[in-house]
């Protein structure tokens, strides 16, 4: 009989050596996190100063901004080099990252779960037009995000005429990955997860580059327990296996099989909770510009010319949006997706942004973006940190942090209609609303539409290129991108164009010349 491959995480994690690649997964707010795992790492390394100088990889973001997920890696030595999709649950290793202790660099989420694949495969690497124009792009900053970050993680290459990106490939020689069960003789289950996210290609990365795969558990279960389509990963990939009975469906939940789609409806364990959760959110949702905003944007979900359009709501204001949609019944009109490979449901937002309740299917992350970068998806609406006046948006890197984009570049470069949802302005902006008007009754002092942003997260030229229709929705104004750059279409009622929109604006857009005012309908309370 083999050996077991069972081990507690103290042994699992004594596999990890100095300057390792580690392959990491999971989504904020615990999703898919293999935190026992994780926290044996830290520990590790704390009591022994082992393993040293490691190369991290994530494709989402992942902790809880204190303690959990990277944070467990943000250690001066523990890490060299961080190749993050998303950094914002992690101060600790943003804070790495300004103080140039870490290398940091960025990939799009999509890219990052995709070119694990093309590891596994053995393949050159992969090869996209996901990136260009970007911060990903060579030349301009390569994913380079501080200056002890060197290297480019892609190349520009020319195939039948047209410009691709070729990201580099490189071994992974340890993957961390969460799964439901395993059995006896090592399969892997994903049964009661919220997600699949990428543990298969990137189990497949380790395992082809010659290295070694964890899997935390939250179940051990005879041999034989598991039917074949059951078993997402086969035991010949798995070195070994840490089993978590803690083990949560999110660091607030602790098992919740309408997430992983194996129950309709809210166990009733959980109904308090969730009750709660509803509360706060209710007291937060208190009608304001963020839902004047989602008004005005949901105006665009049916007007795709698809009678049933393929739609993509990123977090912030977007969010908004899709609550408004749910709240409206209908969901039916569309098809809703996230880029973590779900389809349907209740969407999730803040720290659970990324899980869906009673969704409808659940695809693997990486064939998700094989589907956005094909074409598939109808319309995507985003949030922007900062546009300029070629329509280039700013998600990455604000104020000197590295935020990275998750899946933003893969989604915004990718959707053929494209709404960017945020305000106007930030830092100090006092408004006031709900009666069919808004009002600026202080203006921000920091301005969102800038001559040029710090690092181009989504290009506007080539948006231009790809023929996408690009809007930029705010509580003030819409804009959309033009071959002449941006043109502002249209105001809020009770808006001063020149006070409140133009002085606000560190560039001059282009005006329309039948230019509109929105429907006050959009800014009354009582108007759902």
């Amino acid at each position: 009989m083999s050996e077991s491959k069972f081990m507690t995480a103290a042994q699992a994690v004594e596999l990890i050596r100095d300057g390792d690649t580690v392959g990491l997964m999971g989504g904020g707010g615990g999703l898919m996190e293999a935190t026992h795992v994780f926290e044996a790492v830290q520990a590790r390394f704390l009591a022994t100063q082992q393993p040293r100088g490691l190369t991290v990889m994530h494709a989402l973001g992942i902790g809880d901004k204190k303690t959990k997920g990277m944070n467990c890696f943000a250690h001066e030595g523990l890490v060299r080099r961080v190749i993050g999709g998303h950094w914002v649950w992690s101060p600790a290793m943003q804070q790495l990252a300004v103080d140039e202790k870490i290398e940091a660099y960025i990939l799009p989420g999509g890219v990052s779960s995709q070119l694990m694949r093309e590891i596994g495969a053995g393949r050159p690497g992969l090869f996209t037009h996901v990136g260009l124009g970007t911060v990903c792009d060579p030349r301009l900053g390569g994913g380079r995000m501080n200056a002890s970050a060197k290297d480019d993680l892609a190349d520009v290459v020319q195939m039948d005429g047209r410009e691709y990106l070729r990201y580099k490939p490189f071994p992974i020689h340890i993957a961390i990955v969460r799964a439901s069960a395993a059995d006896e003789e090592g399969n892997i289950s994903f049964e009661h997860e919220a997600a699949n996210l990428d543990a298969q290609s990137l189990a497949l990365a380790a395992r082809n580059s010659g290295g070694k795969v964890i899997v935390q558990v939250a179940e051990r279960l005879p041999r034989g327990a598991l039917k074949a389509r059951e078993v997402r990963i086969p035991s010949a990939w798995v070195d070994a296996i840490v089993v978590d009975p803690d083990q949560r469906t999110s660091y607030d939940i602790p098992f919740d099989p309408s997430f992983s789609g194996e129950l309709t409806g809210t166990p009733r364990e959980h109904s308090e909770a969730i009750d709660r959760a509803r509360e706060v959110a209710a007291a937060q949702e208190a009608f304001s510009e963020r839902q004047a905003i989602a008004r005005r944007a949901a105006v665009e979900l049916f007007n795709t010319g698809k009678p049933r359009p393929v739609v993509n709501y990123g977090v912030g204001v977007p969010d908004a949006v899709a609550r408004l949609i749910a709240a409206r019944g209908e969901q039916h009109r569309l098809y809703q997706t996230i880029e973590h490979g779900t389809y349907g449901g209740t969407l999730m937002d803040g720290v659970l942004f990324g899980y869906a309740r009673n969704a409808s299917a659940m695809l693997d992350a990486p064939t998700q973006f094989d589907f956005y970068a094909g074409g598939g998806l109808d319309i995507a609406f985003l949030g922007f940190g900062e546009f300029d006046a070629q329509g280039s948006v700013n998600v990455s890197k604000l104020g000197g942090l590295t935020v990275g984009p998750g899946g933003f570049i893969d989604i915004a470069q990718n959707a053929r209609k494209v709404v960017f949802c945020g305000t106007l302005a930030a830092k100090g902006v006092k408004l006031q609303t709900g009666d069919g008007q808004m009002r600026v009754l202080q203006q921000g002092a920091v301005k969102k539409l800038v001559s040029r942003v710090e690092q181009i997260t989504f290009s506007g030229p080539q948006g231009l290129v790809r023929g996408q229709e690009v809007l930029y929705l705010t509580e003030r104004a819409s804009f959309r991108l033009t071959s002449q750059g941006i043109e502002l279409y249209e105001i809020a009622p009770g808006i001063d164009l020149q006070r409140d929109v133009l002085d606000q604006m560190a560039f001059m857009p282009a005006i329309a010349t039948d230019l509109r005012v929105m429907s006050r309908e959009h800014f009354e309370a009582s108007h759902s």
